[in-house]
């Protein structure tokens, strides 16, 4: 254990979480199992290994899937406001542990502190959401044409639901599907991501001391781990409706096509190419504090951080130069040292992608205003840590197109109207979070219409990075369309049943059919 983690108590956290120096990788309920290789979790802030766990074999996925079935079985039958007990007692469990998951959550991942405790308060406000939901899961009446008849929908469970996590939320997206999916009636099974499985053992933990304690099924949480071959087992599973998958825009493709050649469900939360928009009616320093946030907030690797900047030709020099002196204050270092901005990347591969995307942007044409670079030295050797870099580029730049999952803000120019400007913004495959920065209300109002943003987050005087609980969350275009956490985004996770009801001693059939006997 470094000096960084001993001083921020990271053992005594790992304790009560009920992690080890070796985890079984696999669990239903409170068993944990496994005989698969290893996967090492080392932490991005100081590059020491925290600990190993084992990865899901085959044989392990089947066991877990059979016990997940069964549970599946007698927990459809629990009336969902009782459901909805159990998951409030797991959110009064996260209030106990927030403050050690919190930690972890920074340590393994690398986000600041106060992001880490965010994330277990976000997995807290669901489980509030989810328990009032337990008793809201209405369907709809309707009149029949056929006297003597009545019609209405209601809502059933679907079964077990598959969810894909990624490593820059690596708790609260796998509770936003799980707090709903449990009052819903559906059991889970969670593949975290490999660079953070010891935020999924100690969730994995704390759920499952609730469903004892209840004597329900362990098998309502399962819990699998390993790479995309481990992945790959719950997308080809017939027994799995829904696969709920966060992650990359490549990745979410490939579930996207294995799920639907089986005629399954998807919910798919993938990349972002987030912009905003600054028009000449801006407050300047709103627009400065919302798009700093959101360009180096979890150094850049949030699928809701801020990427491109468009701003007005008649202000852009001015914007221009507030953003490159707020650049200059920005502190890098340990992320669980509050007086930090910006803490590392996840791991080097994501530095390496880090340098080639910068070195593209200038290849093609970009000019760089703030220098990136990777950081040495004291204080940063695991070598993750970078500079956050601004580059002046084109919205027609290969490397604006994409989604870099780091540091980098690319400032683009508009002339014109507004619908120059949401024209650039939407002229980008990937459409998760858009924002606009003006206090015209003809502006804001056109940028909120159908002409306007088609992202699926589209925000007025905030920033693109963050949501809350109470809406819905998810993108359109090649960020797949899924919605996750509030809303009525629980829709999919159950099954549509139109019922009709003859409470006559005649049939009659509709549009007026005769078939007399």
């Amino acid at each position: 254990m470094s000096n960084i983690a001993a001083s921020f108590g990271i053992n005594k956290a790992l304790e009560q979480l009920g992690v080890k120096e070796t985890n079984l990788g696999t669990s239903i309920g409170s068993e944990f199992f496994g005989t698969g290789e290893t996967i090492a979790s080392y932490s991005p802030v100081d590059g020491v290994l925290i600990a190993k766990v084992t990865s899901t074999t085959p044989e392990d996925y089947e066991k877990v899937m059979t016990t997940a079935t069964k549970a599946f079985m007698e927990w459809r039958t629990v009336p969902a406001p009782q459901r909805g007990e159990i998951v409030r007692q797991f959110g009064e469990k996260l209030r106990e542990l927030k403050e050690p998951l919190g930690k972890l959550v920074s340590y393994e991942m690398g986000k600041s502190y106060q992001e880490g405790l965010g994330e277990v308060q976000e997995m807290i406000d669901i489980c509030d959401f989810a328990v009032g939901l337990s008793r809201q899961l209405h369907g709809l009446t309707m009149h029949s044409e056929r006297p003597g008849h009545r019609m209405y929908e209601q809502y059933h469970p679907l079964g077990v639901v598959g969810i894909i996590s990624a490593f820059n939320f690596p708790v609260a997206v796998w509770a936003w599907n799980t707090a709903l999916a449990w009052v819903c009636g559906d059991v889970c099974v969670w593949k975290p991501s490999e660079k953070t499985p010891l935020c999924g053992i100690a969730c994995q933990n704390i759920i499952a001391e609730v469903l004892k304690n209840n004597k329900l099924p362990e098998g309502i949480s399962c819990l699998i781990n390993g790479d995309y071959k481990v992945g790959e087992l719950m997308t080809n599973d017939k027994r799995i409706p829904l696969v709920s998958a966060t992650g990359s825009i490549r990745m979410g493709k490939i579930v996207a096509q294995k799920v639907a050649a089986r005629l399954g469900k998807s919910l798919l939360e993938l990349g972002g190419n987030n912009a905003i928009i600054v028009t000449p009616d801006a407050d300047i320093k709103m627009t400065v504090i919302g798009a700093v946030f959101g360009a180096v907030g979890t150094a850049g690797q949030r699928c809701t951080s801020t990427r491109r900047l468009i701003i007005h030709e008649s202000i852009y020099d001015q914007v221009k130069n507030a953003i490159v002196d707020a650049y200059k204050q920005l502190k890098i270092g340990n992320p669980l040292d509050q007086n930090n901005h910006v803490g590392p990347l996840i791991d080097t591969d994501a530095v390496e992608m880090y340098e080639k995307a910068l070195q593209k942007a200038q290849k093609e044409g970009g000019n760089i205003l703030v220098a990136g670079g990777v950081l040495k030295g004291e204080g940063y050797e695991s070598g993750c840590y970078v500079k956050p870099a601004i580059v002046e580029a084109e919205n027609s730049f290969e490397i604006v197109q994409e989604e870099t999952f780091a540091p980098i803000l690319y400032l683009l120019k508009y002339t014109g109207g507004v619908e120059n400007a949401i024209a650039q913004q939407n002229g980008v495959v990937q459409g998760l979070s858009s924002a606009i920065m003006t206090n015209n209300l003809r502006e804001a109002e056109r940028f909120l219409s159908a002409a306007g943003s088609d992202c699926g987050i589209a925000n007025v005087n905030i920033g693109t990075s963050g949501a809350e609980i109470g809406g819905a969350f998810g993108g359109e275009k090649e960020t797949g369309g899924g919605r996750e956490s509030g809303s009525d985004a629980w829709k999919i996770y159950m099954r549509r049943q139109t019922n009709t009801i003859n409470y006559t001693t005649e049939l009659p059939l509709a549009q007026g059919i005769k078939f007399d006997l």
